[in-house]
C-alpha cells in the first residue's frame, strides 16, 4: 500500500535525538525524499498530557489545554463496522488523524518500540497532541529501553509505563522459575506481565491505537479493521462495548511501514539491524533467517499459527470454526473451540454438579458460577479477570466455578440458571438453594469482587 502525504517543505532528520544515542544507536539511513504537511505548521514536540506517573493509577486521562471531543459512553458495534469500511482505502495519517479528532486526550498509542515508531510519527503529522503509553514488562531488551529514551527526546514526550502486579511476578518466578514458559507455554508469563497491566491502563480511556497489520500474522491478524468495538478489553465506562480500538496501519505492507521510516529518520530499535523484525521480550525473541515470517522470532518453540501473547487474543480462531465466528456445530449443538477459564483454582462442574448445587439449601461455602461457552468473544474476553478472582477468593472460602451451557445443556441452563446470554454469572449463597444472578455488563475483577463481598 503507497503511503500518502500532503506535499509541502521537506522535514529534514531527527528532531530531538541526543548526540549520544546517535553514536550508540544508528539511525535509518536516508532514501530519497518525501514532501509531507508544511513544517510550519506542525508542532516539532507532541503537547505532553504524560506527566505524572502510572505507578498509582491506570491511564487516567489529565485536564487538557485543549477541548476533547464529546464522545458516547458506550461503542456502537454497527457505526464503527461502518466507520472501518469508510476508511478501508485511506492512508495511515488520514485515519490516525480521525482517531485523534475524535478521542482526543481519552485515547492513546501503544508503543512497544519497534516498528510503532510509525504510529507516533503519523500522530506527529496530524499536529494534534497525543499521548503514548507502553507496558514495560521487566524482561525487555537493553536496545528497547534505549530506545524508549531515544523516542521521548525525539518527540519531547513521557511514555506512560506500565507495570506488572510484583507480588504476581514474585509468586510465578518463585513457584515456577525464570524460564518455566519454555516448559509449559508463554501465556502464564503473559497474562501477568502484560495482559494485565494493559487491562488496568486501558480502564482509564475511551479507546487506544495498535500497530497491528494484517501482514504481521496471517494466522491471526489478517482479518483485523480499521477500527472496531474491542472485543476483548473494557474502557473507562466499563463494560461490553465501553473501548474502540484502532489500527491505522492494518492494511499497510511491512516494507511500506519501513520505507516511511527511513524516509522520516526516525529512531528505530537497533536490534532490526541484527535480524529482529517483530520485537518483545528478550527471552521470547529471537533473530528470524532470510525467507522466514517475521512471528517465527517469536515463542519459536509453540505452535506457529497462534502466534499471540493475549494482548489481541480476538484475533485468534479456532481452526474448526465456520465463516460465521460461532464455531462449527457437531451434532449434539456443542461448539468446537478450546476450552477456556482452565486453571486449577477454577472448578469444573458437570451437570450432576450443578444439579446438586441448586438443591442445597445450606452449603459449607458460597460458591460463584460462569456459564459460558468457549466459542462466545465475551466469554473469552473476561478470562483474565475470572482467573484473576479464582486466585484473589482461593483462600477465602468462596469457591469459583464455571460450566459449559451451549449445546445440549442450552435448554437446562436457561430454564433452570436463568441463562439470557453468554457469559451468565451466578453467586449462591451458603444458606439459600436460590442463586443471585449478576447485574452487571463490567466484567473487570474489581466489579467481580464487589459483587461476591456484597452477598458472601
Amino acid at each position: 500500500m503507497a503511503l500518502a502525504f500532503s506535499s509541502s517543505s521537506v522535514i529534514h532528520g531527527s528532531l530531538s535525538s541526543s548526540s549520544s544515542y546517535e553514536q550508540q544507536q544508528p539511525k535509518v539511513s536516508q532514501m530519497g525524499i518525501t514532501q509531507p504537511m508544511d513544517r510550519s505548521r506542525i508542532p516539532l514536540k507532541a503537547v505532553n498530557f504524560t506527566q505524572r506517573s502510572l505507578a498509582m493509577k491506570p491511564l487516567v486521562p489529565l485536564a487538557a489545554t485543549i477541548v476533547a471531543p464529546e464522545v458516547e459512553e458506550k461503542a456502537d458495534t454497527d457505526d464503527y463496522e461502518k466507520l472501518a469500511n469508510e476508511l478501508t482505502n485511506a492512508s495511515p495519517l488520514k485515519i490516525m488523524d480521525k482517531a485523534l479528532e475524535k478521542f482526543g486526550r481519552e485515547i492513546a498509542i501503544a508503543f512497544s518500540g519497534a516498528e510503532d515508531v510509525a504510529l507516533l510519527e503519523y500522530a506527529r503529522l496530524t499536529g494534534r497532541p497525543f499521548r503514548v503509553f507502553s507496558l514495560d514488562t521487566g524482561r525487555l531488551n537493553p536496545e528497547t529501553y534505549q530506545l524508549f529514551d531515544a523516542v521521548e527526546k525525539h518527540y519531547g514526550i513521557r511514555i506512560e509505563y506500565t507495570f506488572p502486579d510484583a507480588v504476581e511476578v514474585q509468586a510465578l518466578v518463585r513457584n515456577k522459575g525464570l524460564y518455566s514458559f519454555y516448559e509449559d507455554g508463554h501465556q502464564e508469563c503473559c497474562r501477568i506481565r502484560k495482559v494485565r497491566p494493559l487491562r488496568r491502563a486501558l480502564k482509564g480511556l475511551r479507546a487506544w491505537i495498535t500497530g497491528q497489520r494484517k501482514d504481521q500474522s496471517p494466522g491471526t491478524r489478517s482479518e483485523i479493521p480499521i477500527v472496531q468495538v474491542d472485543p476483548s478489553f473494557e474502557g473507562l465506562d466499563g463494560g461490553v462495548g465501553s473501548l474502540v480500538k484502532w489500527n491505522p496501519v492494518a492494511n499497510v505492507d511491512g516494507n511500506d511501514i519501513w520505507n516511511f521510516l527511513r524516509a522520516m529518520n526516525v529512531p528505530v530499535n537497533s536490534l532490526h539491524s541484527q535480524g529482529y523484525v517483530s520485537i518483545g521480550c528478550e527471552p521470547c525473541t529471537r533473530a528470524v533467517l532470510p525467507g522466514q515470517h517475521e512471528r517465527e522470532g517469536r515463542w519459536w518453540w509453540e505452535d506457529s499459527k497462534a502466534k499471540e501473547c493475549g494482548l489481541h487474543k480476538a484475533n485468534i480462531k479456532d481452526e474448526s470454526m465456520n465463516g460465521n465466528g460461532n464455531g462449527a456445530v457437531h451434532a449434539n449443538g456443542s461448539a468446537a473451540a478450546a476450552d477456556i477459564f482452565d486453571t486449577n483454582d477454577i472448578v469444573s462442574l458437570s451437570r450432576p454438579g450443578i444439579e446438586n448445587l441448586l438443591k442445597l439449601e445450606n452449603r459449607r461455602e458460597p460458591w460463584i458460577v460462569v456459564l459460558y461457552a468457549p466459542w462466545c468473544r465475551f466469554c473469552q474476553a473476561m478470562e483474565g479477570s475470572y482467573v484473576e478472582l479464582a486466585e484473589k477468593l482461593a483462600t477465602s472460602g468462596v469457591k469459583v466455578a464455571k460450566f459449559r451451557g451451549d449445546g445440549e445443556q442450552k435448554a437446562f441452563v436457561q430454564k433452570e440458571l436463568q441463562l439470557g446470554s453468554f457469559p451468565t454469572i451466578l453467586f449462591f449463597p451458603r444458606h439459600t438453594s436460590q442463586p443471585i444472578k449478576y447485574p452487571s455488563e463490567k466484567r473487570d475483577v474489581d466489579s467481580l469482587l464487589a459483587f461476591v463481598n456484597a452477598l458472601r
